[in-house]
């Protein structure tokens, strides 16, 4: 009797122990990021990195399907934190779009908006000049129901293009530089920070063209989506791209679990916020660290923990739901 007492009360101290180091507002947090071509993951492992150093928790950025992946799995419990598109994460708020057939998601809150997802579309087919080219190619618009297909949806759409008038191709940013690479597509829909890792290899080893969104085209897409804003990608962000580039872009943003504390959130968010200067040392993306464009334009509500840091410093954000 004695023994099994013993054996129980150690069963016990294990499955306290398990619970504290993964259950909300543990000591352990899973980060999802994106492919290992894309921006999400290269600067989520520097992100997870800063929030594990100062915010008292161990992040730890794991390679995921990227948007839509990430909010199920914070949905479901299985990540604390993710990488969103700000449209995608409007999708899943509202129940519409990606989430129309799962229903609404309503157990995320917005840590932050981090930096700008740039819509970018890549040939190495001189005879595409504008989207108008593109009917009758082939083309990657990214994994179905992803970020990315919506937004090549949206851009394909207001040129009054169908996936009829193209070969629709649903591949990852990894597979799209490759199937480039190889003449098995003619075009692909990148989204993501640019320069973005793929695309600077591609555009290395084979030489790469970006397309412009421009004109009356992103002017009916502003039109009709507000969380899209016009960008210009500079000269010389690509090997070989000696002219500035028109497109439109998303936001990359960071959502939490609604079920974490708001220290836990208030501490992660100042974990980035405060270290603007050190995380630009590790990634480019941390220029665009700016606490105004971390806030603006979000469609579901902030964690109360991150509301707490960006009342200290001025700013009022919705955490209604």
């Amino acid at each position: 009797m004695k023994k099994f007492k013993k054996m129980t009360a150690l069963l016990l101290v294990i499955c306290f122990c398990a619970i504290t180091l993964t259950g909300c507002g543990g000591n352990r947090m899973m980060f999802g990021t994106g492919g290992t071509a894309g921006t999400y993951y290269s600067y989520g492992g520097v992100i997870a990195q800063y929030m594990t150093n100062h915010a008292g928790v161990k992040v730890t950025a794991v390679s995921t399907g990227g948007s839509k992946v990430n909010i199920q799995s914070v949905q479901d419990g299985d990540f604390q934190l993710g990488f969103t598109q700000s449209d995608v994460m409007a999708y899943a708020w509202n129940g519409t779009r990606a989430f129309e057939d799962d229903g609404a998601v309503h157990e995320f809150r917005v840590l932050g908006g981090l930096y700008a997802e740039t819509v970018q579309l890549i040939t190495m087919d001189e005879d595409i000049k504008e989207i108008a080219d593109l009917k009758g190619k082939s083309v990657s618009i990214g994994t179905a129901g992803s970020g990315v297909y919506f937004n090549a949806i949206d851009v394909l759409g207001a040129a009054g293009i169908t996936l009829e008038d193209i070969k629709p191709q649903y591949q990852s940013f990894e597979d799209s530089k490759e199937a480039l690479k190889d003449k098995k597509i003619d075009a692909a829909f990148i989204v993501a920070g640019a320069p973005t890792t793929a695309i600077t290899e591609l555009a290395t080893t084979n030489g790469v063209y970006l397309v412009n969104i421009d004109g009356e085209i992103r002017d009916s897409i502003l039109a009709d989506c507000p969380y899209y804003t016009p960008l210009q990608i500079p000269a010389d962000t690509y090997p070989g791209q000696t002219e500035p580039v028109e497109t439109i872009t998303v936001k990359a943003t960071v959502i939490v679990s609604a079920a974490l504390d708001d220290q836990t959130v208030y501490d992660l968010t100042a974990a980035v916020f405060d270290h603007v200067d050190d995380i630009t040392l590790e990634n480019a993306k941390g220029a665009e660290l700016d606490l105004k464009n971390a806030t603006e334009g979000m469609e579901a509500p902030f964690h109360a923990g991150a509301a707490k840091y960006y009342a200290e410093h001025g700013i009022t954000v919705n955490t209604e739901e």
